[in-house]
């Protein structure tokens, strides 16, 4: 069946697992109908992580304002077998009609911190859990791992340069996206400059080079079209490559206007810094040097520790996928029913009851603990979770812009106590504690449950 519109995964009611519609038809024989609280968190921080930075939110939010089923998909789940005209024709009407609150884009959180929490009738609240998921695990862990790619590079320009590794077209974008999100300058993906609104970047590839029968005169002929460019210089001898952009330099004088070489193989830190040296006797001091090729925060501070003299850099497949934390622990579970507070007891994945609140105390300017506590409760600390829909309706603090997230996600990390802000785990982790009316509800809950059995 060829794909439609309606099959893109932030327009189609089917981007769910078949076990929610399972339980969503059981909900609806049994006359389940009574509202719901779920909250989305990831269990345990990664040893190579000290923080995460929250994103995903927009897609969730954007995928809710247009849930429904189409006529399509109703006549395909009918093809299945499994579910009663009746239930097909409560889908047919379906639309989200909850509450949502969550962390804001750009935010850092830490693990068993909601980031997401959904209030609405079982059945809708069910039946989301697929996406909410997919987009804000994948784009928590991507925007986590460029903010990681931009600290190492400490001012200097990152670009993205991964989507043509990505898993993915929807990852691609989503990489794109989350990495200026997390102060990149921008990427390569120029679908995503256009959909996101993300400065786009691009040089050129050593089939360029090739495809002419002399470097310098590939240089030459590429520089009358895009005068500010980057040049690539190492497709056949890097230096002998810098030596023509100079050579150019001298031809053209004052209409020289190449911005950057580009470095990509080789012995990178030695090159830049015999790069530099060259360019800057020909006095070009003001031509940058861009590096790429296996680009990721551990690359990047290896050579600034080498002192090498480069000005930016191509992050592509190992920030894309973020290769060495490509995951997390990330669930949605039921915390309330019916007004009930409701656990999961299951060995090493206990839930506390009820909907929860993050208060963030604050201490001369620094991030310094975390209390996660009852929704209702009032405790020290600026509340986290925000009310972002209301009703099925979007309110104004859950607008997307992109900008503003890019923003706090700075300033989060500027607050962040300096131990956190390394590659490597800190000896103190950022304390997040539970609030005793929460440990409360929760052994209370435990006997009631251990009574009932």
């Amino acid at each position: 069946m060829p794909e439609t519109a309606q099959d893109d995964p932030l327009r189609s009611a089917l981007f769910t697992d078949l076990y929610e519609l399972a339980m969503a038809q059981a909900y609806e024989v049994e006359g389940m109908e009574d509202q719901a609280a779920f909250e989305l968190f990831f269990r345990e921080m990664p040893a190579k992580r000290n923080y995460f930075i929250a994103a995903g939110l927009d897609d969730v939010l954007t995928y809710l304002e247009g849930l429904h089923f189409t006529d399509d998909d109703l006549i395909y789940l009918r093809g299945q077998g499994q579910f009663s005209s009746a239930f097909l024709a409560r889908l047919k009407n379906l639309r989200f009609t909850g509450d949502v609150y969550a962390v804001p884009e750009g935010t850092a959180v830490f693990a068993n911190e909601p980031l997401v929490q959904v209030v609405a009738p079982m059945l809708e609240a069910q039946l989301i859990e697929t996406l909410v998921l997919n987009q804000v695990h994948f784009q928590t862990v991507a925007a986590s791992k460029a903010a990681r790619v931009v600290a190492a590079a400490s001012g200097r320009t990152v670009v993205d340069f991964g989507s043509r590794r990505a898993h993915g077209t929807d990852a691609a974008l989503k990489v794109a996206r989350t990495s200026y999100l997390a102060g990149a300058a921008g990427t390569s993906l120029v679908l995503a400059g256009k959909r996101y609104g993300i400065p786009v970047f691009g040089t050129m590839a050593h089939s360029y080079i090739q495809a002419h029968e002399d470097e310098a005169e590939a240089f030459a002929a590429f520089t009358r079209l895009f005068p500010n460019t980057t040049v690539l210089v190492d497709t056949y001898d890097t230096l002998a490559g810098v030596r023509k952009v100079i050579e150019l330099s001298r031809r053209l004088g004052e209409h020289f206007r190449v911005s950057a070489v580009r470095l990509d193989s080789g012995d990178i830190s030695t090159l830049a810094g015999q790069t530099r040296r060259l360019l800057d006797s020909a006095g070009l001091g003001h031509v940058h040097i861009f590096v790429s090729t296996e680009m990721d925060e551990y690359r990047i501070a290896e050579l600034r520790a080498s002192g090498a003299p480069i000005d930016g850099f191509g992050v592509g497949t190992r920030m894309a996928v973020s290769d060495d934390v490509p995951h997390i622990d990330m669930a949605y579970k039921l915390v309330e029913y019916a007004g009930r507070p409701r656990i999961k007891l299951s060995p090493n994945k206990v839930t506390y009851p009820g909907r929860k609140q993050i208060f963030r105390m604050i201490e001369g300017g620094w991030m310094a603990r975390d209390l996660i506590g009852r929704h209702s409760e009032v405790l020290p600390g600026e509340p986290v979770l925000r009310l972002v829909m209301s009703a099925g309706k979007r309110l104004p603090v859950g607008h997307a812009d992109l900008n503003a997230a890019r923003l706090r996600a700075s300033n989060e990390q500027d607050r962040l106590p300096n131990a956190l802000r390394g590659l490597d785990p800190s000896e103190r982790p950022y304390p997040v504690e539970v609030s005793d009316g929460l440990r409360r509800d929760l052994e209370d809950l435990k006997r009631q449950v251990m009574q009932q059995r």
